[in-house]
């Protein structure tokens, strides 16, 4: 969304990750004055995906641009407005899917009836209103929110290397050579 919106354009945020720039714009904007549809409602399963509303979101930003007369690539007059309704809904749609991830596990038993954890980490984790949100839905249903510090909620590609190398220094899963090994994409 923030590639879509040319926010390293925008004059506050260009050295600005993207999720950063969402998060430091929504919090001027009206998170009411675009409405987005959450995504997957009609699942009853625990499942995450944001490609919906990503279309959505791209739609609404193009029927902007074409209601205020610029070309893709100039930022919008309500690019605060689109950044706080983006950050809403993807907010919501973490903490609906991860309540109802709560309600499963602890009705079959994985985890404890009372005073159960939920983590969060990685970049999602180092914006305060998702993480806000999260917070208010642990304390709603008894369990504790652990987030790292957010200058440790990097990108989880980073996270999946470190792991790689405590990994690797530990010996576990490591392959020590590539004979007979086949490499297909996808």
């Amino acid at each position: 969304v923030a590639r879509r919106l040319s926010l390293r354009k925008h004059p506050e945020c260009h050295s600005m990750a993207g999720g950063q720039a969402i998060e430091h714009l929504a919090q001027t904007g009206n998170q009411e004055r675009l409405v987005f549809r959450l995504p997957m409602k009609q699942y009853r399963n625990c499942n995450f995906s944001f490609s919906g509303l990503l279309n959505l979101v791209n739609n609404a930003i193009a029927q902007k641009e074409r209601e205020e007369g610029i070309q893709e690539g100039e930022i919008l007059s309500c690019v605060e407005d689109v950044a706080a309704a983006v950050q809403h809904a993807v907010a919501v749609h973490i903490m609906q899917r991860t309540y109802r991830a709560m309600l499963f596990c602890t009705k079959n038993s994985i985890l404890p009836p009372k005073n159960g954890t939920l983590v969060a980490s990685g970049g999602v984790a180092s914006n305060q209103y998702i993480r806000k949100g999260l917070q208010n839905l642990a304390d709603a249903n008894d369990f504790a929110l652990l987030c790292p510090p957010p200058r440790l909620c990097t990108d989880n590609g980073v996270m999946i290397a470190w792991n790689g190398i405590e990994r690797l220094r530990a010996g576990l899963g490591v392959l020590h050579g590539t004979d007979g090994i086949r490499y297909e994409p996808k």
